[in-house]
């Protein structure tokens, strides 16, 4: 399971916990407390958005463990710089 595999990467790395919970409240999409199970997942279009920008294509794929942490490592980096 890949979602699993990503919250293993995540877990393996405590400097990015804070930024994964703030990227995680950013991106939720309005109201996400409201639906079952309440998890706060983006909106769809907001993932095929960054699953384009990203891969070129908003057709599911297997999202790398490497790649979210090295996103977050960037949304990590980009706060940082921005202070």
């Amino acid at each position: 399971m890949v979602a699993a595999r990503i919250l293993l990467a995540v877990v393996r790395r405590p400097d990015l916990w804070a930024t994964a919970m703030d990227q995680a409240r950013v991106t939720a999409r309005p109201g996400w407390w409201r639906d079952w199970p309440p998890w706060p997942k983006p909106s769809g279009r907001y993932l095929e958005f960054r699953l384009e920008t990203a891969y070129g294509s908003a057709r599911p794929i297997a999202v790398s463990p490497a790649d979210v942490v090295g996103h977050l490592e960037w949304c990590r980096d980009q706060r940082k710089l921005s202070r």
